[in-house]
């Protein structure tokens, strides 16, 4: 556990504090009196409410939408249901820039709206409710569709045959077993949306702005450090109390488990209400899900693959390398990330998983999910702050992107391997140290064979999270080592129509390695491995 302990405090406490210090303390002296005064500014309000207002928002609309979808998977049969299922899982690990940059495509200026009825939505809120709707429809799918199918539909029946409605049976007997799985889903919506930065960033333009969005601007626009540092604080406090709810709904969770049944609970539609449900997910996923990406790759082929042939031109502007040399940087930082989360989150795995673990180890489990809800603009922005001198001056090696995107990445590491190292049976691993093995050898052959399908699914989460990260890579990409998401916001901050097409080529490119990433996943998926 040393090993984790001391890579997140040097690669994200440090950063962080780094931040905070930078904006609240004045000759050496805390001045915790500039909170209020930053809270109390109006704008800032406003962001807050904005904040907090758009992420209950996403969050019902969100439920309302996906609920209906995992009853489908979980309670109803049909062909082509494993590819259905991958294909609703894509959103999920897509980039933020790339979902932002689809729904420009759709929504914006030119798109398949403003060309069919001329209707725009992009700089406005529904836009970016639908965004974050497509990029969270999955997490509702398998955290609640995933119990859904082992709860034994018995009961159910038994309350009918009693005389219950369906309605009435479902909401008194179906929903309370669910609410765990619904509550968890909607925390981890809300924690999402709350923390949103590369869809505002590019669909809500200068009208909108998320607690994530005004940090960067704060930090690289208005260099307002103080400001900057008291949202970090804000969203802090904010994402550790949703954290730790969220903690309490998966105990909560866990403990329904205990009801499911053995077989499949899934049977081939019956009556005209269950294929019009099914008709009416489909019909769904097609619109919400496919459209967007379906758009943003005819837009990217617009007169041909002119646009793809230009990402190969280097501009000598924004650009001091061709913009098609951001897909082999993104590449090779994504590989060096993974194989970082994967030593960093496997060791941190392997630590919790133990029956031993004391209280303060079963206390880091929670602290590893703080990079998925702090901000990562302060993150990046810290590693400029804190990392720049000795004895860990980075500030000009490439390494700081990959340790970036591996803060990512650990949390879905150790949020894969945790669940199967935790079903190891202790007596095998002692049965080998009696036989005189190493606990290199215990590990390398008892271990390894069973998680070895876990490693390969959180290497390649691993891989589609740092090949998308922006917000920190955003501060510590170098000009002439940009990364595709960098790379494809660069394009679209800069006019024409030849910059958005060559955006929109790019965040092709991206969407594609991504979706061939998470297919892999699927086809090494099994009902024991790992959380979603």
């Amino acid at each position: 556990m040393a090993v984790p302990v001391a890579f997140f405090a040097v690669f994200f406490a440090w950063p962080v504090a780094a931040i905070v210090a930078r904006g609240l303390k004045v000759d050496g002296r805390w001045r915790l009196g500039r909170i209020a005064d930053v809270v109390g500014q109006s704008d800032i309000r406003h962001v807050l409410w904005f904040t907090t207002w758009q992420a209950l928002a996403s969050t019902a609309l969100t439920l309302l939408v996906a609920l209906p979808a995992a009853y489908v998977f979980a309670r109803l049969e049909f062909p082509g249901k494993q590819v259905l299922r991958a294909v609703v899982t894509v959103p999920f690990v897509l980039p933020t820039v790339v979902v932002g940059t689809a729904f420009l495509a759709l929504v914006g200026r030119g798109g398949l709206l403003d060309e069919l009825w001329g209707v725009r939505l992009d700089t406005t809120v529904w836009a970016i409710l639908l965004a974050h709707v497509f990029f969270n429809y999955a997490v509702v799918v398998r955290t609640v569709g995933g119990l859904w199918s082992q709860l034994d539909p018995r009961q159910e029946e038994a309350a009918r045959m009693l005389g219950a409605s369906p309605l009435g049976a479902w909401r008194k007997v179906t929903l309370p077993a669910l609410a765990p799985a619904v509550a968890a889903a909607a925390l981890m919506v809300f924690l999402f949306t709350f923390t949103s930065f590369g869809v505002v960033q590019i669909l809500g333009g200068p009208t909108f702005s998320t607690l994530e969005v005004e940090i960067y601007r704060q930090t690289s626009e208005i260099f307002d450090l103080t400001t900057a540092a008291v949202l970090t604080i804000v969203q802090f406090v904010a994402v550790g109390a949703i954290l730790v709810v969220h903690a309490w709904t998966v105990r909560r969770r866990e403990s329904a488990l205990r009801l499911v049944a053995p077989e499949s609970t899934a049977r081939r539609p019956r009556g005209a209400g269950q294929w019009a449900l099914l008709g009416g997910v489909l019909a769904t996923v097609a619109v919400l899900l496919v459209l967007p990406p379906a758009v943003l790759v005819r837009r990217s082929i617009d007169g041909g693959f002119g646009y793809y042939r230009a990402l190969g031109d280097a501009d000598g502007g924004t650009f001091l390398v061709a913009p098609i040399e951001s897909v082999v940087n993104s590449l090779q930082y994504a590989v060096v990330a993974t194989a970082v989360a994967l030593v960093i989150g496997g060791l941190a795995a392997a630590a919790l998983a133990r029956r031993d673990a004391g209280r303060l180890v079963r206390g880091f489990d929670a602290l590893l999910m703080l990079p998925l809800g702090v901000s990562a603009v302060t993150v990046g922005f810290g590693f400029l702050i804190a990392l720049d001198k000795p004895p860990l001056d980075l500030r000009q090696s490439w390494i700081l992107v990959p340790l970036a995107q591996a803060l990512v990445g650990v949390p879905f590491v150790v949020r894969t391997m945790l669940p199967v190292l935790r079903a190891v049976d202790e007596r095998l691993r002692e049965a080998a140290a009696v036989l005189g093995a190493s606990p290199w050898r215990v590990w390398r052959e008892v271990d390894l064979p069973m998680v070895r399908r876990a490693l390969l699914i959180a290497a390649g989460f691993a891989f589609a999270v740092s090949l998308g990260e922006f917000g920190a890579t955003v501060f510590i990409a170098r000009p002439d080592n940009p990364t595709l998401p960098v790379a494809v916001a660069r394009l679209l901050s800069r006019p024409g129509d030849l910059n958005y097409g060559q955006a929109m080529a790019l965040s092709t490119i991206l969407m594609v390695v991504c979706a061939v990433a998470l297919l892999v996943l699927e086809r090494l998926r099994t009902d024991r491995t790992g959380e979603f």
